[in-house]
C-alpha cells in the first residue's frame, strides 16, 4: 500500500456512475417492482452502500477509509438502468474505488434478481463523473451527466431545481476580452450536476458600480441565489465583498468561515481570501474565489447549506 501517513486529512468526494441494460418489458419490471423475487432497488440500494464501505476487504491495496455518507439513487428510460453512488469522507487518500464499487455491486445485485425472466443482461460505462478533495482538487468528466439529487442529502431532491441562480464572473481581463473566463462555467457545470436547472451567467469588470446594478437587476427579477467569482482577494481591485456589505445585505459569518477553514486543508493562504455569503433583499448572495479550483472547493464547502438557507427565507423552520 502506498504511505499516506504525510497527506493531510481532506473532505473527499466522488461521484460514479453505471448502467444496465435488458429488454424494455424487463426494465419496466424493475422500475415498478414486479420482478418474481421482488423489489430490487431497495436491495440494490443495500448492496451498493455495504460494497462502498467493505472495498478495502476486496481490493487489496485499497486502504480502509471512514465514510462519512454513502447514497446509491437511479434513473430510467426504455431500455437501461442508470445508478450513481456518491460517496463523501474525510480522509487522506480518495474515495474513487468505494464510489465505484458502490454502483457496480447495485448493477450486479439487479443483475442477480433480473437474470431469471431475461438473459441478455449487460453492465456497461461504469466510470467516475466527478471527484474533489486532496492536491488535485476538482475533477469533472468531460461534460458529465447531471446525476439525480442525493439520498443523504438532507434538502429535498426539487430544492435546487426550482432554485433560480445567477453566476458573475468579476474580472477586467475577461471583461475586455484579454482573457477566458474559466470559473464561471466551472460553476454553472458544478451547479448543474447537483440539480440546479435555471442559471444565468455574467462577466463584468472589477467596478464597484457595475456589480451593485447587477445584483440588483438579479434579485429585482426573481433570482434568489446569486453567485460572484473573483474580487474576494487584497489587491487594489479586489473591490467583491465591499460592494456586496454597501447593498445593505445581512452577513452569514459561518459561510465565510467554513469556506476559508476548508481552504486552509489546502493551502496556507486561504485567510487572505474575503469570501462572504450575504443576505440582500431576500436573496442570498454569495462572493467566491476567482480561480475556478477556490471557487468550485469554496462552493463544495458550503453547497449542504445553501438550500436550507433559502428555504429559511422563505419561512420555513429551522429543524
Amino acid at each position: 500500500m502506498i504511505n499516506v501517513g504525510e497527506k493531510s486529512v481532506t473532505r473527499r468526494e466522488c461521484l460514479a456512475r453505471g448502467s444496465f441494460t435488458a429488454k424494455a418489458s424487463t426494465i419496466d419490471a424493475i422500475r415498478t417492482g414486479r420482478l418474481p423475487k421482488g423489489n430490487v432497488l431497495p436491495l440494490a440500494e443495500a448492496a451498493g452502500i455495504l460494497a462502498v464501505k467493505k472495498t478495502s476487504e476486496i481490493l487489496p491495496l485499497c486502504h480502509p477509509l471512514p465514510v462519512d455518507a454513502a447514497s446509491i439513487s437511479f434513473e430510467f428510460d426504455e431500455t437501461s438502468v442508470t445508478a450513481f453512488c456518491r460517496v463523501t469522507a474525510h480522509a487522506k487518500t480518495g474515495v474513487e474505488m468505494e464510489a465505484l464499487s458502490g454502483v457496480t455491486a447495485a448493477l450486479l445485485c439487479i443483475y442477480d434478481l433480473a437474470k431469471g425472466i431475461d438473459p441478455e443482461l449487460e453492465l456497461h460505462s461504469i466510470h467516475l463523473l466527478e471527484k474533489s478533495g486532496g492536491k488535485s482538487g476538482t475533477w469533472t468528466r468531460g461534460s458529465a451527466t447531471q446525476a439525480p439529487q442525493d439520498r443523504t442529502q438532507s434538502a429535498k431532491p426539487s430544492s435546487w431545481s426550482e432554485v433560480h441562480v445567477a453566476v458573475i464572473t468579476l474580472s477586467d481581463r475577461c471583461a475586455r476580452g484579454e482573457a477566458e473566463d474559466r470559473s464561471g462555467p466551472a460553476l454553472c457545470a458544478h451547479l448543474k450536476t447537483i440539480g440546479a436547472k435555471e442559471i444565468k451567467s455574467a462577466i463584468l469588470p472589477d467596478d464597484a458600480e457595475a456589480l451593485r446594478k447587477e445584483v440588483m437587476k438579479l434579485i429585482e427579477s426573481g433570482t434568489e441565489l446569486i453567485l460572484t467569482t473573483g474580487g474576494t482577494g487584497v489587491g487594489p481591485r479586489d473591490i467583491t465583498p465591499e460592494t456586496l456589505e454597501s447593498l445593505r445585505g445581512k452577513l452569514i459569518p459561518g459561510f465565510g468561515e467554513l469556506i476559508r477553514a476548508e481552504g486552509l486543508k489546502k493551502t496556507p493562504l486561504s485567510p487572505l481570501s474575503r469570501a462572504e455569503a450575504y443576505l440582500i433583499h431576500g436573496r442570498l448572495v454569495i462572493s467566491l474565489p476567482g480561480s475556478p479550483k477556490g471557487a468550485i472547493e469554496s462552493i463544495q464547502a458550503i453547497t449542504h447549506l445553501i438550500p436550507h438557507t433559502l428555504q429559511i427565507q422563505k419561512g420555513a423552520s429551522h429543524s
